[in-house]
């Protein structure tokens, strides 16, 4: 199975606005803290979708100018392989959505590796935290909710 998502990183700040996925019994994200973001739709881009999700789960409306299209990465378990288009924008918006995926929260960047996190998340937003990082390519492999093996733009990285 293969899925396309987006997932995106909004700055205030010296903020990030995390997801906090508390409300779904059901989620494989379940008390994980991510950005915003979701599954592409029938006809829809990446910038489509991420505009669409960041509007549903925070009510903040960005244009495609204020997004910067910074990776892709690829997360493989099994045969489930899905695509992450990963953005970045900066906003002096606050959130006044109400989420049905958790609580929405303003997280200081700094403080945001104390967070419960998937492993994978990590390599990404300390390729994020620079804006002068080029658009990069991840490939992270799963087994059991573990990071077993990484990939920068093809390159072997260690895994903890």
């Amino acid at each position: 199975m293969i899925v396309n998502s987006t997932l995106l990183y909004i700055r205030r700040d010296d903020c990030y606005l995390m997801l906090h996925r508390t409300k779904k019994e059901q989620d494989i994200n379940k008390d994980k803290w991510l950005g915003i973001g979701g599954r592409l739709e029938p006809g829809e881009s990446p910038y489509d979708c991420i505009i669409r999700e960041t509007v549903e789960e925070t009510s903040i409306a960005l244009s495609p100018a204020q997004l910067s299209y910074r990776g892709l990465v690829s997360f493989v378990d099994g045969d489930y392989t899905e695509h992450m288009h990963l953005f970045t924008a900066a906003t002096t918006s606050d959130c006044s959505g109400v989420c049905d995926e958790g609580e929405l929260c303003w997280v200081d960047i700094s403080r945001l590796l104390e967070l419960e996190l998937w492993e994978g998340d990590r390599i990404f937003l300390s390729l994020i935290k620079d804006p002068s990082t080029p658009f990069f390519s991840l490939k992270l492999i799963y087994s059991d909710g573990e990071l077993k093996e990484a990939y920068l733009n093809g390159e072997n990285m260690t895994v903890k």
